[in-house]
């Protein structure tokens, strides 16, 4: 099924306005959100890159997800999602960074979280802020982009404020 919005021009354009810059710090999504954006002419003014952290290796040594937050409550968490977007914030010296972290199948997590769950953070200058999406038992593809649409509307959201 076709995507009948594209979500990512309304948060380029927004971004352009407000003459900020936006990095993402993808797992589920494995650098959809990078792609579309940077499908867009004229994106290098808007965003500033991305680190597509699918181990909790790459979370902790890139984005500087502390172990604990890993070991205790998981990648798939409230918690890492925050640090994640504040990591990659932090990384590129963007003024948001948004993150997403997720189960997008064919099974659930080694923490029994189920297809479809997905945590989405936007670190700002105003603080980070998480929400949980709960997509349910859908294909990856369309898991993936659910999750990258989610996204851009948190920064959206946020823009819009």
């Amino acid at each position: 099924m076709a995507r009948k919005a594209e979500p990512e021009k309304e948060v380029f354009a927004l971004l352009t306005k407000s003459k900020l810059t936006l990095a993402a710090a993808e797992s589920c999504t494995g650098g959809l959100i990078a792609e579309r954006i940077t499908n867009l002419p004229g994106a290098s003014n808007v965003f500033v890159g991305g680190v597509v952290s699918y181990t909790n290796q790459v979370k902790a040594k890139v984005l500087g997800v502390e172990q604990a937050l890993l070991d205790e409550f998981g990648a798939v968490s409230e918690p890492v999602a925050k640090a994640m977007a504040e990591g990659v914030r932090a990384v590129t010296g963007a003024d948001l960074g948004v993150s997403v972290t997720g189960v997008a199948g064919p099974a659930s997590d080694e923490r029994n979280n189920p297809v479809g769950t997905v945590y989405l953070a936007l670190a700002t200058q105003d603080g980070t802020s998480c929400t949980l999406c709960r997509f349910g038992d859908q294909s990856r593809e369309r898991i993936r982009s659910l999750a990258a649409d989610s996204a851009f509307d948190m920064v959206r959201q946020y823009l819009e404020k």
